[in-house]
């Protein structure tokens, strides 16, 4: 790989997980809750005349949100495998291979840039400061996170079975990201949480899901395979998710929102 490819600059969990599963990505993670619309609206400042990046964009999840607003958007996803598979879903779509360290845009040229499930990745002044960089002055930083609702006993056994695997990955519970706010180019987080729950069998939202967890899908196989037998083994004992030819996993919605300070 060349020094300066987009991906050089992405952690190794994610470049080799996000490259190994990019398929498992799409087919296993939630979509984000429609009542996030009114957030971009009213908190983003979304709409028909608007330009919208969607930095991180993986394999498109958050992207058809962003589209629904009639807002203009732009993709930006380092890892080939997940930018393949957001062409193949949303072929209409610029899609730029970059990373939030080095955007291809022109300065102040976006009213808005989203991360959805992504900031955590490159939550650093230098990608900050880019992101700064491309947006007009009173844009706005948007964050949203799909995080497991832990009060569910059966989704604490997950993050248990789950948790000793993630070694140095970056992570949305650490809350490291949160230090770089507020800073000389953005103000505090302004949060909305919103509850959601992702509907399918208990193979598509449980161990799929987990599956494409960058950290679990970048383990050498035999790891992972003991990953998989786990959650089977929870979902063949536990009364509420054994026979179940559906099943709602509950989630918990996090959207922030950060104003891009005006130019001095």
């Amino acid at each position: 790989m060349a020094a300066d490819s987009p991906d050089s600059a992405v952690h190794h969990a994610a470049r080799q997980g996000f490259s190994d599963a990019a398929q498992t990505y799409s087919h296993g993670r939630p979509d984000y809750p429609r009542e996030l619309l009114p957030w971009l609206h009213q908190s983003l400042g979304l709409g028909p005349g608007s330009i919208a990046v969607d930095l991180g964009a993986g394999t498109g999840k958050f992207t058809p949100l962003l589209l629904a607003t009639g807002t203009s958007v732009v993709a930006v996803e380092p890892v080939d495998a997940m930018r393949a598979q957001l062409l193949r879903s949303i072929p209409t779509v610029t899609a730029l291979a970059a990373s939030a360290q080095s955007l291809p845009l022109a300065n102040a040229s976006v009213d808005a840039v989203l991360c959805a499930q992504a900031f955590h990745w490159f939550a650093t002044p230098e990608a900050l400061r880019e992101i700064g960089r491309v947006l007009k002055a009173g844009g706005k930083l948007g964050l949203v996170w799909n995080v497991r609702d832990e009060s569910v006993d059966w989704v604490a056994a997950i993050t248990r079975i789950v948790t000793p695997y993630e070694g140095d990955t970056p992570r949305f519970h650490t809350g490291e990201w949160r230090r770089l706010f507020p800073s000389e180019l953005f103000s505090q987080l302004e949060e909305t949480v919103l509850s959601y729950r992702h509907r399918g069998s208990a193979r598509q939202v449980i161990v799929e899901r987990v599956l494409s967890v960058s950290f679990i899908a970048a383990l050498p196989t035999a790891d992972r395979k003991r990953v998989e037998q786990s959650l089977e083994a929870l979902i063949a004992s536990h009364p509420e998710l054994k026979d179940a030819a559906s099943i709602e996993f509950p989630y918990r919605t996090h959207a922030y929102c950060s104003t891009r300070a005006p130019n001095p």
